[in-house]
């Protein structure tokens, strides 16, 4: 389905390092420009309506867009907060569990303040698929668990097979209600900018390809996901290399 692409994502690497370290205004600019689009394709993988345009206008100007739900430009205005997030502990040592929690309350909690952050208490289920999740009561092991891979498997994998990896993990566990696969992608891209690459964006487009490789992650088969990221890395570098240059 998609072609590993580690060994030019390095090489793009290399290309980005020589061009480091950036100015505050360059930073800025690519930051504001890769929030814009990780918001918009990351709710849109979910069902949100949003378009593009209208996430910007939503995220820079504050302004409502008639006819769209109230929860739909929450999640937008959430997702936000979360991305800026995940900049201000970029250069932690380790990432934690609190990290995850802060991760997803900023997403979730104008949508819904009583699960912001907290771990289900109820038994969920994924329609149309053959997979089983783990109860509520099997939360607070695996995540800690979670918490002791990612910083294990650091040293052994590399980062994009790790933030591949991670995800996979991650949405296997469903540790919220709702909102996992956003905070996956957040947490994922956090793996990402912590080594060096870029934020990555997984277009809607390619939304059935990213559920398929996903469900094989759940059944234990991460190579589908990570030549899947790898691609959208590849081409997420094109674009800041792109706009750097220009």
């Amino acid at each position: 389905m998609f072609e590993n692409k580690i060994d030019k994502c390095d090489i793009q690497k290399k290309e980005m390092d020589s061009l480091r370290p950036l100015s505050n205004d360059q930073s800025k600019a690519l930051k504001e420009h890769f929030k814009i689009g990780l918001t918009y394709s990351s709710n849109a993988l979910e069902g949100n309506t949003l378009t593009l345009i209208e996430t910007k206008v939503i995220i820079e100007d504050g302004l409502t867009i008639g006819g769209k739900t109230l929860k739909e430009i929450d999640e937008a205005t959430g997702h936000a907060k979360a991305y800026d997030f995940i900049f201000d502990i970029v250069q932690n040592d380790n990432i934690t569990l609190q990290d995850i929690l802060n991760i997803h309350k900023l997403f979730y909690q104008n949508i819904d303040p009583d699960n912001a952050g907290t771990y289900r208490t109820k038994k969920v289920f994924i329609s149309g698929m053959d997979i089983t999740l783990p109860g509520p009561e099997e939360l607070n092991l695996l995540m800690s668990n979670f918490e002791k891979e990612l910083k294990d498997l650091s040293s052994k994998l590399h980062p994009i097979e790790l933030a591949a990896t991670l995800h996979n993990k991650f949405v296997t566990i469903h540790p919220f209600l709702d909102g996992n696969g956003r905070t996956a992608r957040l947490l994922m891209n956090l793996i990402l900018l912590k080594n060096g690459y870029s934020i990555t964006i997984i277009p809607p487009i390619y939304r059935a390809e990213y559920i398929a490789c996903a469900y094989q992650g759940n059944k234990g088969n991460n190579i589908p996901f990570i030549n899947l990221l790898s691609s959208m890395v590849y081409e997420s570098q094109k674009e800041f290399l792109r706009l750097l240059k220009e």
